[in-house]
């Protein structure tokens, strides 16, 4: 495994739509498992493939509870909304608030290339609609109601 350098706001990449994955081999899963240990080595909780130089439709997340893998994630429904803080590993030293559904229900494909539904809530439900952004051009910055640098 391998520990990639993070995009940060400003290069092109972080703007463009992500390719969709035609099919799950042993590049993808190895595509997961840099993301990982790159989010990991980061500490970070999501991490989007476009976030180290991969326009494709990838996001690894783990908010503590397990690594959860998403190739080629649509939301299918959203409920509820909450506002609360974010921060990007792709805009560091910056924190906004943002609306976002308290619950959501994502479609992707596992690494096996199984398709899987996930219902989220609350902190993982946020971490998704944030990362599936990010396979979508949006930054958290373009959505946030308040934006605050930390020191």
């Amino acid at each position: 495994m391998a520990v990639y350098r993070i995009i940060s706001i400003g290069e092109d990449i972080l703007r463009e739509k992500a390719k969709e994955v035609k099919s799950v081999t042993p590049n993808i899963h190895k595509l997961l498992d840099n993301m990982a240990e790159t989010m990991y080595d980061a500490e970070g909780i999501g991490l989007a493939a476009p976030q180290i130089g991969v326009p494709k439709r990838v996001v690894v997340v783990d908010i503590g509870d397990g690594l959860v893998e998403l190739i080629n994630p649509v939301i299918i429904s959203k409920e509820g909304e909450v506002i609360d803080q974010e921060g990007c590993l792709s805009v560091p030293n910056v924190t906004g608030e943002v609306k976002r559904a308290q619950k959501v229900v994502v479609h992707a494909l596992d690494r096996e290339g199984v398709l899987m539904e996930y219902e989220a809530e609350d902190l993982i439900a946020r971490a998704f609609q944030h990362e599936i952004d990010h396979l979508d051009g949006v930054l958290f910055v373009d959505v946030a109601e308040k934006i605050a640098e930390k020191n």
